[in-house]
């Protein structure tokens, strides 16, 4: 006969994870740089359902990822932002003779707020007054007039000979 095994030896079963504990800064990394969840799943060779694994049982890699995805979007907001209402910007102009530079001037170029940008700031943050759908209830009574008419006289009226 078997024996039971005790509750945790049964714990033990399957294989052993391949995570590693350097995996949490190479995660934050990856998602500085914007990567999805499915190519963070490639990076490490794991599949995403590994990938969602680890975030469960390993809680400093799933706060690296979190921090690296927030720390991203913020930055992209905030350079969306900018795009939207305009931004001034350091800049450098190089003259130059016969292929060697001569001279450099550094200035600030006014960059003009764009249109697209603001466009899909405001969709996204007040889709209610700015998303392009307009969604519209329209509900048709008919008076009691109408009601109250006979299916010949619908037609008569319909047929332009009554009114």
């Amino acid at each position: 006969m078997t024996e039971k095994k005790n509750s945790a030896e049964k714990k033990k079963r399957g294989r052993k994870s391949d995570y590693k504990e350097e995996y949490s800064d190479q995660v934050l990394k990856l998602c500085l740089l914007g990567a999805t969840d499915k190519e963070i799943a490639e990076f490490f060779s794991v599949s995403e359902q590994t990938l969602n694994s680890w975030k469960k049982k390993f809680p400093q890699f799933l706060e690296s990822l979190k921090k690296g995805k927030a720390v991203a979007d913020a930055n992209v907001a905030s350079r969306l932002y900018s795009r939207a209402i305009g931004y001034d910007a350091r800049a450098t102009k190089f003259a130059t003779n016969e292929g060697k530079i001569t001279d450099k001037v550094e200035y600030i170029e006014h960059y003009p707020p764009d249109t697209t940008a603001a466009i899909f700031w405001l969709k996204n943050r007040q889709p209610g007054k700015w998303r392009d759908k307009k969604e519209v209830e329209n509900q048709v009574k008919l008076g009691d007039e109408l009601e109250s008419m006979s299916d010949e006289e619908l037609a008569a009226i319909i047929r332009g000979e009554k009114e």
